[in-house]
């Protein structure tokens, strides 16, 4: 199975940012709801409570790194960038962290699995003091194998599971099967694995489970989506600051006779635009103390009527309004559409290959506004997305000297650490020439597909020197939307909706096509949430609000 993301940073674009740029912003994918950690009714959890108090005293301290300083800063949460690679590296971690043990690690890969024993996965046992044993499998069908090795008694030493491969008994696995943490990480415990205690406070909070901090994060950007356009196209025109500019911006720059549309589906940036809910656990908000869904909102409602406009001006690519959503970034390379959504992390590759062909190819992220033109309303991602955990047979001394290497794995850009972890070794894995580092076909080989980096990783970077200018528009673009960030209600707490109400939304996922695209009415969307109601939408709610209720909020 691949991370069902089209629209957010994935490990596999990660795995291609690598190969495709000298540098790469850690970028990892938003992960799919999970089993509670909070528990709640029919949740499973043993141990109900991971709010509050309780979450104070399992969470470790955040300690924000200063190794290294980035060319452009970044500023309430929005992640920081480099434009090139620091000289010289700084050395986070003084000596080798382990004590000569072995770890047999599962993690996914998606790619071709190198050999064995090879100068990567001998440099990287050498620098961390330990025999750190890879067992990658298939990330394309991880989800079948995690079942079947957590089903039986072999146990890894250290597993790599991500969010959206955490199904059916996975989560149960998870608090049976895995050690907790937090005796050696909570509060000041952290400092001890300085690299660990850069990592955010709300990868932590994600990374409970159980009631007990079992998972070593991969924390995400708090944004993952961005509308991008073709500024090299749209030139000096204008941008849209409100829904009726995007509109009159449709009307523009759609020629259907010369096959130019202004948009793809932008479904996903207009739910943004109108500060509508994101998808499960987070489509609820309190109003009046009473839990309602996104679907109940004004804002949906209000989302839908808009796109619809688009279709009826006829602004939108055919093939978008057909479904052909894998040729999008093809529609948009190609100067058949002005503007698309998609996630932030194929940014970089994108005009990578196409400066290849196009030196004056120019795409931007615009600037997110509210659909009446003030300040926008944007809910934060998910702050990880791929976790790794320690069999909780290993001994406290085993667990310790871990820590130690992931510590190591977790080193901030611009250390030799993460130059190892993400490159290998200089010359014979990459070499550097003006300030970018490039894969070998030997590194290619062997430390392209590196798997140390998902044992930890540091906080989300934004790193290309060979695209020092995508970095600043990047990097840019991201700060300048990070003061309308808001948390949703749920943020940082597992939730996963108990197998019954799985298929309760479902029908959604068609109805707003249906009216975005002309087939059914704004109205029809009454019916449907009576429907929902009445089949266990009031169910869902009296679930998620006893949640609430034991638990508190996770913003």
């Amino acid at each position: 199975m691949t991370p069902n993301s089209s629209l957010a940073s994935t490990a596999p674009s990660r795995r291609g940012f690598l190969a495709s740029s000298a540098l790469a912003a850690v970028a990892v994918a938003g992960g799919a709801p999970l089993l509670a950690a909070c528990g709640g009714s029919g949740a499973g959890a043993k141990d109900g409570t991971t709010t509050g108090k309780a979450l104070k005293k399992i969470l470790p301290d955040h300690i924000p790194s200063s190794l290294v300083q980035p060319d452009v800063a970044g500023v309430n949460g929005s992640s920081p960038g480099f434009t090139k690679l620091p000289d010289p590296l700084v050395t986070s971690v003084k000596s080798a962290p382990g004590k000569g043990s072995e770890f047999r690690i599962m993690t996914p890969l998606w790619g071709t699995v190198p050999k064995k024993n090879n100068p990567y996965y001998t440099a990287v046992n050498k620098a961390v003091g330990a025999t750190l044993n890879f067992d990658p499998q298939d990330g394309n069908t991880y989800q079948d194998k995690i079942g079947a090795v957590l089903a039986g008694s072999d146990i890894p030493d250290v597993m790599t599971i991500p969010g959206w491969n955490m199904q059916g008994q996975i989560r149960n696995a998870i608090t049976a099967k895995f050690a907790d943490l937090s005796p050696y990480l909570a509060g000041d415990a952290i400092k001890k694995y300085p690299n660990l205690a850069n990592i955010p406070t709300g990868a932590w909070q994600y990374s409970v489970f159980g009631g007990k901090l079992r998972g070593l994060p991969m924390p995400n950007p708090i944004l993952g989506n961005a509308l991008f356009y073709r500024k090299d196209l749209i030139g000096s025109g204008a941008l849209p600051g409100s829904a009726d500019e995007l509109l009159a911006f449709g009307k523009e720059y759609t020629n259907a006779k010369k096959k130019v549309w202004a948009f793809d589906d932008l479904w996903v940036c207009i739910q943004m635009i109108f500060g509508v809910l994101p998808d499960a656990p987070h489509y609820w908000q309190l109003e009046d103390g009473k839990l309602v869904h996104k679907i109940e909102t004004k804002e949906y409602r209000e989302a839908l009527a808009f796109a619809r406009k688009l279709h009826d001006g006829g602004y939108v690519h055919p093939d978008a309004e057909a479904g052909k959503d894998a040729d999008a970034k093809i529609r948009f390379t190609s100067g058949h559409t002005m503007m698309y959504n998609d996630g932030t992390g194929g940014w970089k590759g994108m005009v990578t290959e196409q400066h290849a062909a196009n030196t004056d190819f120019d795409m931007q992220a615009l600037d997110f506004f509210n659909h009446d033109g003030g300040d926008p309303v944007l809910w934060q991602s998910d702050p990880a997305g791929i976790f790794t955990f320690l069999n909780k047979k290993l001994s406290k001394e085993k667990i310790e000297e871990f820590l130690g290497i992931a510590d190591f794995a977790a080193a901030p850009y611009g250390t030799t650490e993460f130059m190892l972890t993400n490159y290998g070794v200089e010359g014979t894995h990459y070499t550097i020439k003006d300030g970018v580092p490039t894969f070998t076909p030997k590194g290619i080989q062997e430390a392209q597909p590196s798997t140390l980096l998902f044992v930890a990783s540091p906080p989300h970077t934004i790193a290309f020197p060979d695209e020092p200018q995508v970095v600043k528009d990047y990097a840019g673009w991201m700060a300048r939307q990070a003061p309308y960030v808001k948390k949703p209600l749920f943020f940082g707490m597992q939730v996963v909706e108990p197998q019954r109400y799985a298929s309760l939304y479902t029908p959604f996922d068609d109805l707003q096509k249906d009216i975005r695209r002309g087939r059914k009415k704004v109205s029809d969307i009454e019916a449907a949430v009576t429907t929902w109601k009445k089949s266990g939408g009031d169910k869902l709610r009296a679930w998620y609000q006893d949640i609430l209720e034991k638990n508190g909020s996770g913003n």
